[in-house]
């Protein structure tokens, strides 16, 4: 399937049954997730639940044990090169290369998703993010906010379907974090794509997620959808009220 072939009706990411793990450690077990095209998912769970490895998995940095990784309806084991062209996944800041500036590493990225240049859109964001002036310099020079601004416009090259994203904010003054949420809200609002952001900020899965998933002890115990989470907000139930019951409910069935 072609990437102009995809049906906007295609979910940007399906997991299904999925187990992973590292050396005799199994961390993911079962795994079910889907992400829509047009939504924002935020993936909540406490320390060690295994958020960063779902997400090591489905940027392809972690071969799973079992089940099925699908971006933009391609399996990511069975056509691995075809299915990153939808992904565009932020790396954790420090694994950003030390080496290059922000320009190259840009450029380096943009050539590796066969981009003839960097995208005029990702430059505009860098420009409104006050990023522009460090284009120059040399990553390692880089504050912790500076290179986190870097890691998501790497993630956006290419327009991708699904931008998958791991405590993106960390670091980001006020201003920088307003301009990448309605960034990301407007890429969403306009189905170009889906967005799923690991976090512990509450506040940022009670207002901007369309779709919220709570992992515990590898698994995806609760998913609520869009319409689920409308109708949460209509009755005022907070977030964290959700969360808490659907944890204790777990462990109640766990015991």
């Amino acid at each position: 399937m072609s990437e102009a072939a995809v049906s906007t009706d295609t979910a940007a990411l399906r997991i299904t049954g999925l187990d992973a793990g590292y050396g005799g450690h199994q961390v993911l077990r079962q795994v079910d997730l889907e992400v829509p095209l047009g939504q924002w998912c935020a993936l909540l769970g406490p320390n060690a639940s295994g958020k960063s490895t779902l997400l090591y998995c489905i940027a392809g940095l972690l071969r799973p044990r079992g089940g099925q990784i699908e971006l933009a309806g391609v399996s990511l084991a069975g056509a691995p090169a075809q299915a990153k062209r939808a992904l565009g996944y932020a790396c954790a800041p420090e694994r950003v290369p030390g080496l290059l500036t922000g320009r190259q590493c840009l450029q380096v990225y943009a050539a590796a998703k066969g981009l003839q240049s960097i995208d005029a859109e990702v430059l505009a964001l860098a420009e409104a993010l006050s990023f522009t002036a460090q284009l120059d310099r040399f990553v390692d020079t880089y504050s912790l906010g500076t290179r986190q601004k870097l890691a998501v416009l790497l993630a956006l090259l290419g327009a991708p379907r699904l931008i998958v994203l791991d405590e993106a904010f960390n670091g980001l003054d006020p201003a920088s974090a307003g301009i990448l949420k309605r960034h990301l809200r407007g890429l969403v609002d306009e189905r170009r794509a889906a967005v799923l952001l690991a976090t512990h900020a509450l506040d940022i899965a009670e207002h901007h997620a369309d779709r919220v998933a709570l992992m515990l002890a590898g698994r995806v115990v609760r998913a609520w959808s869009a319409e689920e989470i409308a109708a949460r907000r209509s009755t005022g139930q907070s977030l964290e009220e959700l969360l808490a019951g659907a944890a204790a409910e777990h462990a109640g069935s766990a015991a």
